[in-house]
């Protein structure tokens, strides 16, 4: 008697999906989502922010976020007012509970910083605030 499993899926560079949420000042790109034909209860990806560049400030609602820095350097802020500031580099995880507003920043002028982000639901949930927001 042969048992039948999902298949496990290799998604390569060339087939991530640009056709996801995004905030100004970054660029998320999807590997593992159901729009590339993944029945799946989470969301995986890239997510980059090019030197000197700065996301919006945003939160992901219900979602909680686990990242991984591959490459480069980032501070991140959070909080009501921003009043909250971290930094990360290359090897370090990052956990965003859902809905803290936050931003990256890049503080580099030649590096871009590139994370690998997993989401806690199949669709990314990306909630932009006004720049406003914080002081």
């Amino acid at each position: 008697m042969t048992e039948k499993f999902p298949p496990i899926s290799i998604i390569g560079p060339g087939a991530f999906d640009e056709g996801t949420a995004q905030t100004p000042g970054s660029k998320r790109l999807a590997a593992v989502a159901p729009q590339l034909g993944i029945e799946t209860g989470m969301w995986g990806g890239i997510f980059e922010v090019q030197p000197g560049a700065r996301t919006g400030i945003h939160h992901h609602g219900e979602q909680q976020t686990i990242a991984c820095v591959l490459s480069g350097f980032c501070e991140v802020r959070w909080g009501l007012r921003g009043e909250y500031a971290a930094n990360a580099k290359a090897g370090d995880f990052i956990h965003v509970p859902a809905f803290l507003p936050h931003m990256e920043i890049n503080p580099s002028d030649s590096q871009p910083f590139r994370w690998v982000v997993v989401r806690s639901t199949p669709v990314p949930i990306v909630v932009n605030l006004p720049d406003d927001t914080w002081p």
